[in-house]
């Protein structure tokens, strides 16, 4: 990369990814990304060992902080490193990394400061997507686009890319350290209402290796969302202001 190229960071916020990490990695188009941060929520395998054979930055958490929680290390450090770009990836080959190149684009050109990798702009049930999830998605996806006044073809995508003015804007350490962050994440970015937001398809797999969240946990961040929601609508009419969806100050 040239001394003027835009610094592009990927962060994947990682626990027990050492089956799918190395198949993970060998997708991504390196001569794009300058560097790749793992940050480890205390994995009960060789995730941090492999990490590091790969030559990745690594961060290990001393407890486990929750997925929301990992993430905040995750995009902290990224913009520390000078980041442009950042790219959350799952390290559990579910997102075909391939697809980096046509994620970051709109941002690099100005036209977006956060990209969603849909897996609904294809044929999720093709890469094994269960039924249950698929409904429980198109439930969720048109109930948060006629709150925030959007047309997603999926909200609930684990792979991303942001804009650092993105990030410094958002205050996302007032977000949960759960599995709602990201949709909390949306919600602060729709607030803020100068953020542009796009999306690519990307192919997507389910297998035994890949993380999932069960059914029993994905009722409880449906229901995270569902509160996620009517925050939102509250604060929009102005009944309840919330700080959650109050955009921070640069640098603070």
């Amino acid at each position: 990369m040239s001394a003027t190229a835009p610094r592009i960071v990927i962060v994947m916020p990682a626990y027990n990814a050492a089956r799918t990490l190395e198949r993970t990695y060998a997708d991504i188009p390196h001569d794009l990304v300058e560097r790749i941060i793992l940050v480890d929520d205390v994995s009960r395998d060789q995730t941090v060992e492999i990490a590091k054979q790969l030559g990745l930055d690594v961060i290990v958490h001393r407890q486990n902080r929750g997925y929301g929680g990992n993430q905040k290390t995750c995009y902290d450090a990224a913009l520390e490193m000078g980041a442009d770009v950042v790219i959350m990836l799952h390290p559990d080959y579910q997102y075909d990394a391939t697809r980096i190149p046509a994620l970051v684009e709109p941002i690099l050109r100005g036209d977006a400061d956060l990209m969603l990798g849909s897996r609904f702009l294809g044929n999720p049930r093709a890469g094994g997507m269960p039924t249950w999830k698929f409904v429980s998605n198109r439930f969720l996806t048109a109930l948060e686009n006629f709150a925030f006044g959007l047309r997603l073809s999926e909200y609930h995508t684990g792979f991303r890319a942001y804009s650092r003015r993105l990030l410094e804007t958002i205050p996302y350490h007032r977000n949960s350290d759960d599995f709602v962050f990201d949709q909390e994440l949306i919600a602060q970015v729709v607030a803020a209402g100068s953020f542009r937001i796009g999306e690519i398809a990307v192919p997507t797999r389910y297998f035994q290796e890949a993380s999932s969240v069960g059914f029993r946990r994905s009722v409880v961040y449906g229901l995270s969302t569902l509160r996620v929601v009517a925050r939102f609508a509250l604060h929009r009419i102005r009944v309840r202001r919330s700080p959650k969806l109050t955009p921070r100050t640069p640098g603070r």
